[in-house]
């Protein structure tokens, strides 16, 4: 099924019915990224609930704050069923803290990126192999890096269609979604924290901040990581 049958085949339908289709005409090549935000928690709901055959995981950096170990927990249990868990390559992760230190990010970009590469996006790629369709829980209001993110795209990187099904969700209608459904959240967003990744890398954010000023705060670059790269956009 290529790009331009997925698009046709999914106009008009809801979250629920493309994840159910995609599921039938691509088995076990679908796949969700999550990092327990209040989009991905969203996400996770409507897959676990209704039973699609869809893989759910994440991934380890082994810097994450221990709130989002304990929602990964929660979320286990809440709906009995497994998220994969992804972490960096151990050889890779020791030679980087060897030859610049523990928290080299703090040193420069360069080195910021270096490590994220080492600790999400090598793990990433593992995670994508064999994969068809990635799933996301993207929306563009995040950032301005994402303003113009599209429901489906061709990611040239990782050679996968990505869907981002809550592209057009505004916040009010994901926290909507998690009080109407009481779905588990990380406890760290009633703090002052709008955009959670690695503990080192990631502050809570004054009023009238965007969502991303707490990512990498010391830096004037644009707050990503490397995991989603530009992509080549197609609007359904």
């Amino acid at each position: 099924m290529n790009f331009e049958e997925v698009q046709t085949a999914l106009t008009g339908k809801s979250i629920q019915e493309s994840l159910s289709l995609l599921t039938s005409v691509l088995p076990g090549q679908v796949s969700f990224s999550t990092s327990l935000s209040h989009e991905d928690q969203v996400l996770t709901d409507l897959i676990f609930k209704n039973a699609l055959p869809v893989n759910i995981f994440t991934i380890d950096t082994g810097r994450l704050f221990n709130e989002i170990y304990e929602l990964i927990q929660v979320t286990e249990a809440r709906y009995q069923q497994s998220i994969k868990v992804y972490f960096p390559e151990t050889g890779e992760v020791e030679a980087l803290v060897k030859e610049h230190g523990i928290n080299c990010f703090y040193q420069s970009t360069e080195l910021r990126k270096k490590c994220c590469n080492i600790r999400k996006v090598v793990p990433l790629k593992r995670a994508l192999k064999d994969v068809k369709v990635w799933v996301t829980g993207l929306r563009s209001g995040q950032s301005e890096n994402r303003h113009t993110l599209q429901l489906l795209e061709w990611d040239h990187v990782h050679q996968v269609i990505k869907y981002n099904p809550l592209a057009n969700w505004s916040i009010e209608e994901v926290l909507k979604y998690v009080d109407e459904y009481t779905v588990p959240v990380n406890p760290m967003y009633k703090q002052g924290f709008a955009s959670i990744g690695c503990a080192p890398c990631t502050r809570a954010i004054f009023p009238g901040e965007d969502i991303r000023a707490g990512r990498w705060w010391w830096e004037e670059s644009k707050k990503e990581c490397g995991l989603h790269e530009p992509v080549t956009n197609f609007q359904i």
